[in-house]
C-alpha cells in the first residue's frame, strides 16, 4: 500500500499544474455595480486616509523573516513553510524564534502540494491521516495557532476535508487559534470542497483569499478588482460573519505576455517558422538550430498604496474587522503608513 501511494503521488507531481480558483466567469456575475465601488477609488496624487482594523494579518515566508520589521502594524503572522511531503509526513516546520522580536500572534501555516497527495492524507481511518493530525497538533505547541492552507483538494474529498478539520479543532488546546484559508467565492457553489457554510463552524478564523480574480493561466486583468473584492466580501460577511472573517488582500501583481515561445515543436511547425522568419539553419555538433526575433506585448497589473488603500477603505465601510496580506515583502513600503491597529 505504501509503495502504491508513493507511485501515485509521484506520477501526480509529474503532471501537476497550478489549480485555478473558482471565480466568476465574467463581470456580470459579480452582482456589484460600479457605483458601489467608485467612492473608494483613489487616483495618483490623492491624499490617502489611515484605516484601522482590529486585526491585521500578514504572511511571512520562512527564510524571509527580515521583511517583518518590528514597527509594522501587524497583529498576526501566518508563518509559511510547513508542508506535507510526498510521503504524507509533516515537514519544513519553521522555527518560531526566527521571527525575532515580533510579539504578536504567530500561526503555523501548513500546505499540501497536489491533488493525489491531499486525497490520500485526508482519507478517514488511514494511518497517514492519523499521524499527520497528531504531528500538526504537536507542531503547533510552539505557535499561537494553526493555519490550514490546502489549495488542492479533489472534488471527492469534501467530506473528508471537513472531518479532518473537525479532528484537528478537537485535538488542539483551547488556547490555540484554528484558522482555515478558503478560495474567494461570491456565491454558494454545488458540492464545493471549500464550502463556507460547512467550514466556518469548524474554525476560529476564516482567511478568505480574495485574489487571483485573474491568474497566470487566464486572460490579463487585475489580481483583485474592487468589484470582485466587494462581491467576495459581501458573500463572506453574510456567511462567515465579521467575528471570524479575515479578508485577504494581495500585495503582488501579475504580467501576461501576448505569446509564449517556450514549447515543443513538430517538424511542420518548425519548417513554418523557418520560412516565416527567413531563418538561417546551422548545425551545432550535428544538431540543426536557428534563431529568430519575435515581438511580445506584455500587460502588467500590480498593487500600490492607492489600490491597497481603496480596498482597505471599502472593507472598513462594510464592517470588516480583520484584513490579511499575501505576503509581507512584496509590498510598497508606503502601505504601512496607511493602516493602524485599533486600540
Amino acid at each position: 500500500m505504501k509503495l502504491f501511494l508513493i507511485i501515485l503521488v509521484s506520477l501526480a507531481m509529474l503532471t501537476l499544474c497550478t489549480s485555478k480558483p473558482t471565480v466568476p466567469e465574467d463581470d456580470s456575475e459579480l452582482n456589484v455595480t460600479e457605483e458601489e465601488v467608485t467612492p473608494f477609488i483613489h487616483q495618483t496624487g490623492d491624499s490617502l486616509p489611515v484605516t484601522s482594523f482590529k486585526e491585521i494579518w500578514g504572511y511571512v515566508i520562512a527564510g524571509q523573516e527580515a521583511a517583518l520589521r518590528r514597527e509594522l502594524p501587524i497583529t498576526d503572522v501566518g508563518y509559511f513553510g510547513a508542508e506535507v511531503d510526498i510521503y504524507g509526513v509533516l515537514s519544513k516546520v519553521p522555527n518560531r524564534q526566527a521571527l525575532g522580536a515580533f510579539n504578536g500572534r504567530v500561526h503555523l501555516t501548513v500546505t499540501c502540494g497536489n491533488y493525489a497527495l491531499t486525497y490520500f492524507v485526508l482519507l478517514p481511518g488511514s494511518p497517514q491521516r492519523a499521524k499527520l493530525i497528531s504531528d500538526l497538533i504537536a507542531a503547533t505547541r510552539n505557535f499561537d495557532g494553526l493555519n490550514i492552507d490546502f489549495e488542492n483538494i479533489p472534488p471527492r474529498s469534501g467530506e473528508a476535508f471537513l472531518s479532518f478539520l473537525k479532528e484537528l479543532k478537537e485535538g488542539l488546546p483551547q488556547d490555540k487559534i484554528f484558522s482555515v484559508c478558503l478560495y474567494a467565492r461570491h456565491r454558494t457553489l454545488t458540492n464545493d470542497v471549500y464550502c463556507y457554510e460547512k467550514v466556518t463552524p469548524l474554525a476560529d478564523k476564516i482567511f478568505v483569499m480574495a485574489y487571483d480574480e485573474h491568474w497566470g493561466g487566464g486572460p490579463a486583468g487585475p489580481v483583485a478588482s474592487l468589484r470582485f473584492s466587494r462581491s467576495v466580501a459581501n458573500y463572506s460577511m453574510r456567511i462567515v460573519g465579521s467575528e471570524k472573517l479575515v479578508m485577504g488582500i494581495p500585495f503582488y501583481g501579475r504580467a501576461w505576455a501576448s505569446a509564449n515561445h517556450h514549447r515543443a515543436l513538430i517538424y511542420s511547425t518548425t519548417e513554418r517558422l523557418i520560412n516565416t522568419h527567413n531563418a538561417a539553419v546551422r548545425r551545432e555538433n550535428g544538431i540543426p538550430t536557428f534563431d529568430y526575433k519575435a515581438t511580445v506585448d506584455v500587460k502588467v497589473y500590480f498593487e500600490d498604496e492607492y489600490s491597497v488603500s481603496s480596498r482597505m477603505e471599502m472593507y472598513k465601510s462594510m464592517g470588516i474587522n480583520a484584513i490579511g496580506f499575501w505576503r509581507i515583502g512584496q509590498e510598497t513600503p508606503k502601505v504601512w503608513d496607511l493602516m493602524r491597529i485599533e486600540q
